[in-house]
């Protein structure tokens, strides 16, 4: 029953993961959340989201971010990086994924998901059929319904990890 909530891959930040060889791999399109995957939550694009979404279009990547957020929170974001971007996306249902690979030409077969929550971001990937990566929160300040969620992600962690460490 948890494992619906389970990612493909676990990784300390969105900074970290070798994007490279996913490419190498067959990957052309990664989903992004902005808050407190690739930034404090409201916070603006700073200079390492920018130069990680240069590198990712030079690379050849179909980049596009997907948030809960108002347009206003999206679009600012957006005008930093330089990718596509759905606002009000309702994750975790499916159509916001399966739009944004509309929009990128991509299918769920090539397509990642990088999010830091584990009920919307990964779930809601999980269910258009993506390969997820559940990146660490990038800073303790958040939002009082997203601390509670945090408590549940544990639990469900706490059994991902066992049953991949087994």
């Amino acid at each position: 029953m948890l494992q619906r909530f389970y990612p493909h891959h676990e990784a300390d930040s969105a900074y970290v993961i070798d994007y490279d060889e996913l490419y190498k791999k067959g990957f052309r399109g990664i989903i992004f959340d902005i808050d407190n995957t690739l930034v404090p939550h409201g916070a603006p694009a700073d200079e390492r989201a920018k130069k990680l979404f240069a590198h990712l279009k030079e690379t050849g990547f179909a980049l596009m971010l997907l948030s809960n957020n108002k347009e206003p929170r999206v679009k600012s974001f957006n005008d930093e990086v330089g990718a596509d971007y759905i606002y009000k996306a309702g994750k975790p249902a499916r159509a916001g994924y399966v739009k944004a690979m509309e929009k990128m030409k991509t299918t769920p077969e090539n397509t990642l998901f990088v999010g830091d929550q584990l009920f919307t971001d990964v779930w809601g990937a999980k269910k258009a059929g993506l390969t997820t990566y559940l990146v660490k929160p990038i800073h303790p300040k958040e939002e009082i319904q997203i601390v509670l969620k945090r408590y549940l992600e544990k639990i469900v962690l706490f059994f991902y990890h066992r049953r991949k460490n087994d």
